[in-house]
């Protein structure tokens, strides 16, 4: 998937499909998922899919080492890929009023069962 190009980017700039190798050069997989918070610049990890039939892992951002376009570079090796965790969704976050929303706000909310 790489164009070519070696030059390093920004994690914000991982798109899913971009191609995972561990620090021994061999190929784990793609990314499914880039995990992290935009709005403030917090880089958690990835998730990562080996094929069809594999679960997707995990992976902290502390292992993941060069970002180049198409291509992310893993710390850590194979043997050390295939022990990471695998990769739960997060349940969908909750809107959470301030202690300034009012009564008729928060009963409003409740009533529509959220």
């Amino acid at each position: 998937m790489s164009d070519g190009n070696d030059t390093p980017v920004s994690w914000l700039m991982i798109e899913p499909g971009w191609e995972v190798v561990a620090s021994d050069g061999k190929r784990v997989g793609k990314v499914a998922e880039r995990i992290g918070d935009t709005n403030v610049d917090i880089f958690d990890g990835l998730s990562i899919s080996s094929g069809l039939t594999s679960k997707t892992r995990y992976v902290a951002a502390e292992k993941v080492g060069q970002i180049t376009p198409g291509r992310v570079s893993l710390t850590i090796t194979v043997a050390q890929f295939q022990r990471e965790a695998d990769y739960d969704e997060p349940p969908p976050s909750e809107e959470v009023f301030p202690e300034t929303a009012s009564i008729r706000s928060r009963l409003r909310r409740w009533l529509r069962g959220g």
